[in-house]
């Protein structure tokens, strides 16, 4: 449990008294050094995070990684959290990008494995790809999603990641929304934002604006 990986003291009255206090209390007390609180809270939130985590990578080993990945950040970063926000919306925050980074290097090895054969496929295997696009049409492709996706990068966070929930992971209007806790209304209107920015962006140019509007789309 993550409880037992943050904590220093695992006798049953410990953990009686750590259950008794506020989030408030195990985050001061966390930012104190004491490993333990940090346990108690990642137990209190673990479910809301892997619920965001498997909406999101649609996988369980992903949403595991990507859970564990959010409350690593968490505490290496919690020296940060200035409390503006309620703790369970900071986290969320964090597990949203953990679960997308994970798919954008899932994404990233399988565009590898892909592209490049490897020297051990079967020719006959690799003679019924007759409707595969030819080298220069892969390199031409390849090029087209490089640029679409490094232009989504630059776009504003809020953005982004309605961006690659939307189109890049296929979730509905509905979905999304309920995946970041933000209206639908909210969703439809950073998407337009976000299209808005990408047809400004030079770099997009290379592929042509409606093409890339497609992408945001």
């Amino acid at each position: 449990m993550m409880s037992t990986f943050f904590s220093t003291r695992s006798d049953s009255a410990a953990v009686s008294d750590l259950r008794a206090w506020s989030d408030n209390q195990l985050i001061a007390a966390a930012k104190n050094g004491r490993s333990a609180p940090f346990g108690e809270l990642c137990e209190r939130h673990m479910k809301r995070v892997s619920c965001v985590t498997r909406r999101i990578t649609r996988n369980r080993e992903d949403a595991e990684d990507a859970t564990q990945e959010c409350f690593l950040n968490a505490f290496v970063h919690l020296k940060d959290f200035d409390g503006r926000s309620q703790f369970a919306t900071w986290l969320t925050r964090i597990a949203i990008n953990a679960a997308l980074m994970k798919l954008r290097k899932n994404r990233g090895a399988r565009e590898v494995s892909l592209d490049e054969p490897t020297p051990s496929e079967p020719v006959a295997q690799r003679e019924f790809r007759c409707n595969a696009p030819d080298p220069e049409e892969r390199c031409s492709l390849r090029e087209r999603n490089w640029i679409v996706k490094s232009a989504i990068s630059r776009l504003r966070p809020r953005a982004r990641n309605v961006v690659e929930l939307v189109h890049l992971q296929e979730h509905s209007i509905k979905e999304t929304a309920q995946i970041l806790g933000i209206s639908t209304g909210a969703v439809k209107t950073r998407m337009f934002h976000a299209k808005i920015a990408l047809h400004r962006m030079p770099l997009l140019q290379r592929v042509g604006s409606s093409n890339c509007a497609r992408q945001a789309e």
